[in-house]
């Protein structure tokens, strides 16, 4: 079996193959599809190609996956550890990429199904509009900053009565282009995004993990839907500390002969717009009661809020592995929140709303049925608060 490396360029692919020891080099192919095409019938039906992951590599591994048999794409610490080495050129990096896949060292990328595929563009992009919004809101403040205006009186300036409040400051020429400027451009984004949470509803509509997900207290639908967008199949991972170390809520570790292990902060790998949707969460969920919020407080005691935050969102990563595995929803939900927010996500995907109501994705429920529902939160945070205490006797006596 052959091994091909291909360095990935905008305009080309540099191409090594690995054979018998040996390494040889092929000509340069343009990275058009035309010409990737005519390379991949030159191939054999037992070659493995391995390329970068760059923005180009999925398409390129689609032309060429029919024609051999199997494309694999390289992990970016490969990547970040050939950009390191002394010598570096296209060729020298597609002869590092064909020997590690010869060998068996190549570290391949997860690509996914189509699907998960779509749903992570859509998620990235969410989170770039989020960004986008943020930044012009930022602008505005400043602007009230520099120009020593006092705190707006409504708790949200970009609310009906903060913006009412902000249309009256008195501010200099330029800095009034400003504030309209970025008030015209929040507009624009806020229309970007109802249309694009539309369209992540309506893909969760039917996505039985998202439903099963959402009956955890605290987590939305940007949580769930930026989950599962990053996981994509939950068969991949045989346990959540697997699952847990995907998504960069595990700690560093550094250990040297006989020192023993130093446990530094989290490794921040994998995808980070998931991270950030599980640690916001992890500030609701932690105030709700629960066995999650007896957890958060024995962390918050010793450790502080921020590290109990973390926490949290590792406790939530290994939960959903449970529930996904299991087809389980979780056993301390409240069925009366989860239906108001599956209603939610039934109006944000365009259902029309109830006629007559204030609140049309509020699910009516009676106030006993909301009390026992609670009710069987606190006691489940009382019997875990109970399991601790018992254990941590135990420790202390032996």
């Amino acid at each position: 079996m052959r091994s091909i490396g291909l360095d990935v360029h905008r305009d080309f692919c540099e191409v090594a193959i690995f054979e018998d020891g040996k390494v040889t080099k092929h000509p340069r192919v343009p990275a058009r599809r035309a010409e990737l095409a005519v390379f991949a019938l030159s191939l054999r039906r037992t070659d493995q190609v391995g390329l970068e992951a760059t923005g180009n590599a999925l398409a390129i591994a689609r032309i060429i996956e029919p024609h051999v048999a199997r494309v694999v794409v390289a992990n970016a610490a490969v990547t970040n550890l050939i950009g390191a080495a002394r010598a570096k050129t296209d060729q020298l990096d597609a002869r590092t990429l064909a020997q590690l896949l010869g060998t068996g060292f190549f570290p391949e990328v997860w690509l996914g199904s189509e699907q998960t595929r779509l749903a992570r563009r859509r998620m990235s992009r969410r989170s770039q509009l989020v960004r986008e919004r943020t930044g012009l809101k930022n602008q505005i403040h400043a602007v009230l900053h520099r120009n020593l205006v006092e705190r707006p009186p409504a708790s949200d300036l970009f609310g009906v009565k903060g913006l009412r409040w902000l249309d009256g400051v008195d501010l200099p020429d330029d800095e009034r282009e400003t504030v309209s400027s970025c008030l015209r451009q929040l507009q624009f984004l806020g229309e970007e995004l109802d249309r694009l949470d539309q369209v992540i509803a309506e893909a969760a509509l039917g996505d039985r993990s998202i439903q099963l997900l959402l009956t955890v207290p605290g987590v939305n639908l940007t949580t769930a839907s930026a989950f599962m967008a990053a996981v994509g199949d939950i068969s991949r991972f045989d346990s959540p500390s697997q699952l847990v170390s995907y998504l960069g809520l595990d700690p560093k570790v550094h250990q040297s002969g006989i020192a023993p292990a130093r446990h530094g902060s989290i490794s921040k790998q994998g995808c980070a717009g998931a991270r950030w949707a599980l640690v916001e969460s992890a500030w609701v969920v932690a105030r709700a009661p629960g066995p999650l919020h007896a957890f958060a407080e024995r962390i918050r005691a010793r450790r502080g809020a921020n590290v109990a935050t973390v926490a949290v969102a590792r406790k939530l990563v290994v939960l959903f592995w449970h529930m996904l595995t299991k087809n389980e929803e979780y056993a301390y939900g409240r069925p009366s929140l989860t239906a108001e927010k599956r209603r939610r996500v039934e109006l944000t995907a365009g259902a029309p709303s109830v006629r007559g109501k204030r609140n049309g994705g509020r699910v009516y429920a009676s106030s006993e049925q909301r009390l026992r529902e609670q009710q069987v939160a606190i006691n489940a945070e009382r019997a875990y608060r109970e399991f601790v205490s018992q254990r941590s006797a135990v420790t202390r006596t032996t």
